[in-house]
């Protein structure tokens, strides 16, 4: 299999998907004062579940999208040598095909110098054997494209989730100290 490049991103972009960059919280403390939450620990740990959950929703759909170009790229290569086995074809072939679900039939094929394809949206159209031969190569292509940029935005996206479970866990843990520091200078007051 050859190995697919994968396009050059822009000078400020991390990933294809345009996946907006998750912040690392260094310092809490100055954190809290930046933002203008110093009081409100509930409302940053909010923003940070929200951005959180929307991590979460684009992996989802990344998971999906790659599961279906996973699916798609070897059908793309079972096509491309069901050509190759037309092409060779000189005489009359005994094949079967599939009816409905577990129903097959027999049939005779005669030589053929073109193919239909499905192309999506109901739409099925006659090639001539290398007309379609390109298409299907040029699809196949941009699905490994495709796929490897999909492959690199989801790690990118990891990272983007584990640095937002960090922030939410600093954030907590400076809330809880915070608390107890408050209580313990209450308690020495006492």
């Amino acid at each position: 299999m050859e190995v697919v490049e994968l396009p050059k991103l822009e000078n400020d972009q991390k990933s294809y998907a345009g996946i907006p960059e998750a912040v690392f919280v260094d310092d809490v403390e100055q954190y809290m004062k930046d933002s203008g939450n110093e009081d409100s620990v509930e409302k940053v740990l909010k923003n940070f579940d929200e951005q959180h959950s929307k991590y979460r929703f684009m992996e989802y759909n990344m998971i999906s999208r790659r599961r279906r170009l996973r699916q798609q790229i070897p059908d793309l290569t079972k096509n491309l040598e069901m050509i190759k086995i037309l092409r060779e074809q000189t005489e009359d072939q005994e094949t079967q095909f599939l009816l409905s679900e577990q129903v097959f039939v027999k049939t005779t094929m005669p030589p053929s110098k073109t193919v239909c394809l499905w192309l999506g949206a109901n739409v099925m159209l006659e090639y001539p054997l290398d007309e379609a031969e390109e298409l299907l190569r040029l699809n196949k292509k941009s699905a490994e494209v495709n796929l490897r940029c999909l492959e690199h935005d989801q790690e990118f996206l990891r990272d983007q989730i584990t640095t937002t479970e960090v922030n939410m866990a600093r954030v907590h843990n400076y809330d809880v100290k915070k608390r107890q520091a408050k209580k313990a200078a209450g308690d020495d007051k006492a």
